[in-house]
């Protein structure tokens, strides 16, 4: 049980339930190839809408003013690329990765023939590389890092 809220773990896994069908949420599981250091258990939740993100947590300030810019990007970056993978009827399957070790994806991409694209979300400019494991485990995946100036291709 969750004191704090008196709530049972079952009665929120209905709640997540009810919000996904629904969809007000969606949830992207782990990618793992059979790898014993991927973690797979734990989804993460993602908001279709990025307005009821902000009101479920009362945040309407600018971008400025805000503390949680990489979390409202990444948001944004993963509902938009899901929706246009829906309407393109692409087939491509999404999840994120990530290790025991810490290192993370925060989406892959599964396109034809089993081909991943790994895509870290930054909401400002920075160089980043895949993780070593990553391009280790999986050599013929290709990687991406997508920010405000360089999203629009990626999302449409």
């Amino acid at each position: 049980k969750n004191y704090k809220l008196q709530i049972t773990k079952e009665t929120v896994a209905h709640y997540i339930d009810l919000l996904e069908k629904s969809f007000v949420i969606f949830r992207l599981s782990g990618f793992s190839r059979n790898l014993r250091k991927e973690i797979t258990k734990m989804d993460k939740i993602f908001f279709w809408d990025n307005g009821v993100r902000n009101a479920i947590i009362n945040n309407f300030f600018s971008h400025e003013e805000r503390n949680d810019m990489g979390a409202l990007w990444e948001n944004f970056v993963v509902s938009e690329r899901m929706k246009k993978n829906r309407y393109e009827k692409n087939g491509y399957e999404s999840f994120f990765w990530r290790l025991h070790s810490g290192a993370e994806i925060d989406y892959i991409e599964q396109q034809e023939g089993g081909k991943l694209l790994g895509v870290e979300v930054k909401s400002r400019t920075k160089k980043v590389s895949a993780p070593q494991s990553f391009k280790e485990n999986y050599p013929n995946s290709e990687f991406q890092v997508i920010y405000p100036e360089n999203s629009v291709e990626f999302l449409v």
